[in-house]
């Protein structure tokens, strides 16, 4: 870990040298305007029910939301008004970044699997010699992974490269520390990178990329959030016809066929798993801005054998969340957060919650592919859970959707706020029990407008130790017999 954090360190340094005459771009006269509206795809007013399931057809979606995204300077967390305390203007998630061994081949088993269309590359064809990149980006929404990969010593050209911070031996030596495919960079859009970067570090973060300008307005700044995962930093025009980044080309499919839309639409929140808690809050907290969404500790959410600590740090507006999460040592069965810290090479993202505008079309669709190279849903809970489940919800679920959430095994529950929350995990994504998918809908908290506050329905917090004890109860399956 310290040999890459150095060599990522030495290989900033030459960037940095080489940039500092852009590392300070003018502040932008008045702030961008970000509202992501997510359509109501049934067409149900707000607070009208689905239809119920008729003998032998499958139920329609539930209510899907649409979400909001604002920076006033005092916020409404829905119970009452709380000082604005970002230290930077920030809009909401950008996109993540994989760093891989091959992303042709990742982001096509994501494109599979989940359903979302690459969208732009950049790659040998595009004249970048330095890495591969693919892009996915679903069609509706704001979700975007990139898929990272670097190209042979022999024909990469670092100048080339359309991510600025590339350097091909880092992501080398990330891919021997966390395996084949594992998160690099959480991009959130900020309305400038430079005075984002600028504002971090003055408060206490390591810087990882010094702040670059990459033509047509774009502004591309890196912090280091924990471990080898850095925080990226995204700026630009709201009226750029540049797609994602300038050096990206856009894919256009012909022939009209291309990969069905599973109806996920943004990322929900990022999960990053670390030895040690308070001093990454205290850090991340500090050189973001972000206030204090959730806490818990393991006298809350512990299994019968293992426990957790955590905490869920959000921006002004509630769109970029980020839980940051520590296990608990010496418990009877080592948990699901020190078996990744063990498995990864330390602290990083341990799983990615992804929006969905109908939980259940989503699930079908992933499970149709699961056994042909997609992703694998957690087993579900016992039928017993959902006799609870409709003590939450069933005054907003019908029993027909309830059915159908028993089927597919998805966690139900309500909120403080009476948001409800549906949400399933997947298996890990790859060899080693390190990242998984979790997916999630919120219904309810619609304001007078018909839009959705943020975070509608909170964590789920009676799901979460079912949720654990799922994941680790797999976990255990991959422990070989003495």
């Amino acid at each position: 870990m310290d040999t890459l954090r150095a060599a990522e360190q030495k290989e900033a340094q030459v960037q940095q040298a080489r940039m500092m005459n852009q590392a300070h771009m003018a502040v932008a006269s008045s702030p961008f305007h970000a509202a992501h509206h997510l359509p109501n795809s049934n067409g149900l007013r707000p607070g009208r029910r689905p239809p119920l399931l008729r003998l032998g057809v499958r139920c329609g979606p539930v209510q899907m939301l649409t979400t909001k995204a604002t920076a006033p300077a005092a916020i409404s967390n829905g119970s009452g008004m709380k000082e604005a305390t970002d230290r930077f203007h920030v809009l909401d998630y950008h996109h993540v970044e994989f760093w891989c061994a091959d992303a042709a081949s990742a982001a096509a088993r994501f494109s599979f699997g989940l359903g979302v269309p690459l969208a732009a590359q950049s790659d040998l064809s595009t004249g970048n010699t330095a890495h591969a990149s693919r892009l996915l980006r679903s069609r509706l929404g704001s979700l975007a992974f990139l898929f990272t990969a670097p190209y042979a010593p022999q024909v990469g050209d670092v100048a080339t490269a359309s991510v600025p911070s590339f350097s091909a031996d880092v992501v080398r030596r990330f891919i021997s520390t966390h395996g084949g495919l594992a998160v690099r960079a959480i991009a959130v859009r900020v309305s400038d990178a430079a005075e984002a970067f600028a504002a971090s570090v003055n408060a206490g973060a390591r810087p990882a990329f010094a702040p670059a300008d990459l033509g047509h307005g774009f502004g591309f700044a890196e912090v280091e959030l924990s471990g080898d995962t850095i925080l990226r930093f995204v700026s630009y025009p709201d009226d750029i016809n540049i797609s994602f980044l300038p050096g990206f080309q856009d894919v256009v499919r012909t022939g009209g066929v291309g990969v069905p839309d599973f109806g996920l639409k943004r990322i929900d929140h990022i999960d990053v798993n670390v030895p040690e808690l308070a001093p990454v809050a205290a850090n991340v907290s500090g050189f973001t801005g972000f206030h204090q969404f959730w806490e818990f500790t393991h006298d809350q959410f512990r299994t019968a054998e293992t426990g957790m600590n955590g905490v869920v740090l959000a921006n002004n507006a509630e769109t970029v969340l980020l839980t940051l999460v520590e296990p608990v040592y010496g418990t009877k069965h080592r948990g699901h957060v020190e078996t990744f810290l063990e498995h990864h090479g330390g602290p990083g993202v341990q799983h990615l919650a992804i929006m969905s505008q109908d939980i259940l079309g989503t699930l079908r669709e992933i499970r149709a592919r699961s056994s042909m190279g997609g992703f694998e849903l957690l087993a579900p809970p016992p039928a017993s859970y959902y006799d609870g489940a409709r003590e939450r919800a069933g005054d907003v679920l019908s029993e027909a959707h309830m059915k159908e959430c028993q089927e597919l095994g998805v966690r139900v529950d309500r909120g403080d706020d009476d948001g409800v929350v549906l949400q399933m995990f997947t298996k890990p994504t790859g060899d080693r029990p390190t990242l998984l998918l979790e997916f999630v809908q919120r219904i309810g908290c619609m304001d007078e407008d018909g839009e959705q506050r943020a975070v509608c329905g909170g964590f789920a917090k009676r799901n979460v130790p079912d949720l654990i004890k799922a994941i680790e109860d797999y976990g255990k399956t991959l422990d070989a017999p003495a």
